[in-house]
């Protein structure tokens, strides 16, 4: 053999050695987390279970799905697991949208990656886009093929492909993961349907309505108009099945262990397709119990913990986002606590329905309650942010404060939904009712940002100062937006104040959800417009842009930052402080017409406008109509807030 030939041999064997060393190092890591997490693992398993050949089984397949998770996500996990704190920077900026509106399919998306970074966008969740059944996909949420994308949109190779792409832009993907039912048209629904006992386990059948009528005597209906009931009766089968959504939803029995280890096995597999971020739909419904609501049942919280353990073993750079629709008290729970937690982030809904609440009252009190009761969570925390999304607006408030105020819960709800649909408080708002209920006169709103806003009307009648109101109302809201503890998420379409899409009533398919009036095609058109500063497109797009990067470069935006509530003295205006690292910065917001003063008197210094640079004291500050100020004090060594 000659020299070259040699050199060759060995430069393969050290390849060689250098690989299995690289494969030893990873295998000593997963196994060091394993053991960090088993003994508690198998505690909250066996708990609910008492099935170690089914806890064995789960255990080896998270060693399946780690090997197989490649060298970029595995490199990914590693430096995110040296700073846990990476998701909640002042950098972190989100959009919701659907594939097909916004780019097409999943190939349309990655080549448009170029227009998210330009609108500052650096976490994108992708709407529903596995498989479904057409006609009955509930918007995406009733899954039949947890494994493969809607041909529609692409293939699962797409979605890796789309994934690379994002992080090589330091981009993150979210994606829905369907927990609590599938689709009657996935494989164990229809092996259940057809009577194989091992399936019909997986759900909640049953042959009589005795149970079921227990059930329902507990259980509250979501779609008491739509989809009464929480049960569905298949002639076919001869069977009741449980229902909690629509009745082409089953809901899932997790009681089944092997319902556990499957979605779970769904879970890793679609982690080890890039996804970074995944939202966990309906999770507080996810356990069923006779003689309860069949919500935030204790078992929940075992299971979403057990969820994290096992992303922390498997691909600890994965997030988990609650989608918990409650009240507040029921809401915070799913964040577990600092030693044993259990989602990373959960929505804000309660405090997006107050601030449609705040729009149409002019009364910043209640959101003001709201702010104070986040301010006071642990910092660890993190809440997405968001003024619209995909889903209606469900008017969840505190009417215990508004009974006290004179406002009882069903007039005050009337006069919202009056309101956004434009009748009642001179209102500019248009949009449409989902779900209206004629015995409990209940209703949820639909719409978008903008339309809500009042640009949608100012434009039908050409009115140019109502349509710079109705812009400036806009921007204000996202500046406070923008200002609460956590992370901001934009709903496509919003960055350009894309309007109401009535054309939904024309498709048969979506004719009876009014929440298509929010989810139209995204405007290729109208985006062309963002540098045109004369065009609606540019002026909103163009103040948003300002915002968000004023926003990146301040670190009081950190969600580490205290925040709190300073009291204004008007009720038309909010104040909000962000303290962090010796740096202070007062948000000042106008919800109100008229031009307003806030009676604050901040002595701690000067501050400097973050839009115009101008000095200012932060004392009787007046705001046009839904004017606001980002005010940060000039830094001071060695001061406190």
């Amino acid at each position: 053999m000659g020299r070259a030939e040699e050199k060759k041999t060995e430069g393969k064997a050290a390849r060689l050695r250098k690989g299995e060393a690289a494969m030893a190092e990873e295998g000593r890591m997963f196994l060091q987390r394993l053991e960090r997490h088993h003994d508690e693992l198998r505690w909250l398993y066996m708990e609910l279970y008492d099935n170690s050949s089914m806890f064995a089984e789960l255990c080896d397949h998270l060693k399946v799905f780690y090997e197989e998770r490649n060298a970029d996500l595995k490199a990914q996990d590693r430096e995110r697991e040296r700073d846990p704190e990476w998701y909640r920077q002042n950098d972190r900026m989100g959009m919701m949208f659907y594939i097909d509106n916004f780019a097409g399919n999943i190939k349309g998306v990655e080549q448009r990656l170029d227009y998210l970074e330009k609108s500052n966008v650096n976490y994108i969740h992708l709407m529903p886009f596995l498989d479904t059944p057409e006609g009955r996909s509930d918007g995406g949420y009733a899954v039949s093929d947890f494994r493969k994308v809607q041909e529609k949109l692409g293939t699962m190779e797409d979605l890796e492909s789309l994934t690379a792409a994002c992080h090589k832009k330091n981009m993150n993907v979210c994606m829905d993961f369907v927990m609590n039912h599938t689709s009657e048209d996935h494989e164990w629904a229809r092996r259940a349907r057809n009577g194989e006992g091992e399936y019909m386990s997986r759900y909640f059948f049953y042959n009589s309505y005795e149970i079921p009528g227990l059930y329902e005597r507990t259980v509250p209906q979501v779609f008491p108009t739509t989809a009464p009931g929480n049960f569905t009766w298949l002639p076919d089968a001869g069977h009741f099945v449980m229902t909690t959504f629509y009745p082409y939803q089953w809901d899932l029995n997790y009681k089944n262990p092997r319902v556990f280890n499957e979605m779970m096995y769904n879970f890793l597999y679609l982690a080890n397709r890039g996804i970074d971020i995944f939202r966990l739909d309906a999770v507080p419904y996810i356990w069923k119990e006779l003689h309860t609501q069949c919500r935030n049942l204790k078992e929940v919280h075992t299971i979403v913990r057990l969820m994290r353990i096992i992303s922390e073993i498997v691909c600890p750079g994965v997030l988990l986002l609650g989608e918990v629709v409650m009240e507040p008290e029921k809401v915070t729970p799913y964040f577990g606590t600092v030693e044993k937690p259990e989602c990373h982030m959960l929505y804000n809904v309660t405090t997006m329905a107050t601030t449609w609440h705040t729009v149409a009252t002019r009364d910043v009190g209640l959101l003001k309650k709201q702010l104070d009761i986040i301010s006071r969570l642990p910092r660890e925390y993190t809440f997405l942010n968001y003024l619209r999304c995909h889903d209606d607006i469900g008017w969840g408030l505190d009417y215990g404060t508004l009974l006290a105020e004179g406002k009882g819960e069903r007039p005050h709800k009337q006069y919202l939904n009056n309101y956004f649909q434009g009748y009642a408080g001179e209102s500019n708002s248009r949009g449409e009712l989902y779900n209206a209920d004629p015995v409990t006169g209940d209703a949820r709103f639909c719409g978008t940002t903008a339309s809500m806003c009042g640009v949608e009307k100012a434009g039908a009648e050409q009115d140019e100062a109502a349509m710079e109101r109705a812009i400036q109302m806009d921007v204000m809201l996202h500046a406070y937006m923008f200002m609460q503890s956590g992370i901001p998420v934009l709903y496509s379409g919003d960055e350009i104040g894309q309007l109401n899409d009535y054309t939904y009533k024309e498709n048969p398919n979506k004719a009876a959800d009014s929440r298509y009036i929010h989810r139209g095609p995204f405007d290729w058109e109208k985006a062309a417009k963002i540098e045109d500063p004369s065009s609606v497109e540019g002026r909103i797009f163009g103040r948003l842009s300002r915002l968000e990067t004023i926003r990146k470069t301040e670190k009081a935006f950190v969600c580490q930052a205290d925040t709190w509530t300073v009291d204004t003295w008007d009720a038309g205006v909010l104040c909000i402080g962000r303290y962090y690292d010796g740096e202070k910065i007062l948000g000042l917001f106008n919800f109100s017409e008229k031009e307003k003063t806030a009676w604050i008197n901040e002595t701690d210094g000067d501050y400097i406008d973050l839009l115009t640079g101008e000095r200012r004291k932060a004392s009787a500050v007046s705001l046009p109509a839904y004017g606001f100020y980002w005010l940060k004090r000039e830094e001071k060594k060695n001061e406190n807030v």
